[in-house]
């Protein structure tokens, strides 16, 4: 009996020794899932996942000046994929993680229709939208209305985030009536939680194919590996399906 307690606690003793961390920059659509799956990550492995949340642009500079992340989750694939032909990413370790869906969103219930007709009819007087040069959704949002013929009808009515985060944030304070948001900020459950809503076609703009990399500073490190490994797995894959994304 001691010896089956002794060896317990010499691999409780090991697994907390074992443990380590790893600084993730993740994209600001990505917020709820992660977080779910970085406690889940953290319950399964001992690992813990120090999360930042924000546009993809913004993190790209602030790696390219040195900042401490391992790991970024970004909410397109041309930064993974920049970040590892300037070798601040490591080759060969970039994946697809998730493909974002855009949805025009407002708190009104009844102002978005199912064909998003209402930009069409203007019946508003700011349109919220992430910043397209640094925030994918943002650049997804602008693709669409072009392609809709109504961008530059659109344009004097916009109210920009500096991320989809914000953007969100504009149309549950009122600033903005309706605004162009990631569907995995208003998903519950596999329904829209409130408000009205639009699901802007895919055709519409390119595919979010949203990337994952292993940053230099996370070479080498066994919860950066870890955390990657798991995000390929079932049980994150399961939380990323539940937010609406599709998986590759």
């Amino acid at each position: 009996m001691k010896n089956a307690l002794f060896f317990g606690l010499t691999v409780a003793i090991a697994t907390v020794s074992h443990a380590d961390e790893v600084q993730v920059a993740v994209a600001a659509n990505f917020t709820a899932p992660m977080q779910q799956i970085a406690a889940q990550f953290e319950k399964d492995t001992g690992h813990k996942a120090v999360l930042a949340f924000g546009a993809t642009g913004k993190f790209y500079a602030q790696i390219v000046n040195g900042a401490p992340f391992e790991i970024l989750l970004a909410a397109d694939d041309e930064t993974p994929a920049r970040l590892e032909k300037e070798a601040l990413g490591l080759a060969g370790s970039r994946f697809t993680y998730a493909i974002g869906k855009l949805v025009l969103w407002s708190t009104d219930p009844a102002l978005v229709d199912a064909k998003g007709d209402v930009l069409k009819t203007g019946q508003f007087k700011h349109l919220a939208l992430a910043n397209p040069k640094t925030a994918p959704y943002g650049s997804a949002a602008i693709e669409a209305m072009s392609k809709l013929g109504l961008l530059s009808s659109l344009q004097p009515r916009f109210v920009q985030g500096e991320n989809i985060s914000q953007t969100q944030q504009f149309v549950t304070t009122g600033n903005a009536e309706l605004g162009f948001v990631a569907l995995s900020q208003v998903l519950k459950d596999g329904k829209v939680s409130s408000g009205s809503a639009w699901i802007v076609p895919a055709h519409l703009y390119e595919p979010i194919r949203q990337d994952a990399v292993l940053l230099a500073k996370g070479h080498n490190k066994p919860a950066a590996g870890a955390l990657l490994a798991y995000l390929k797995g079932d049980k994150a894959k399961a939380v990323i399906r539940s937010f609406g994304y599709e998986l590759p």
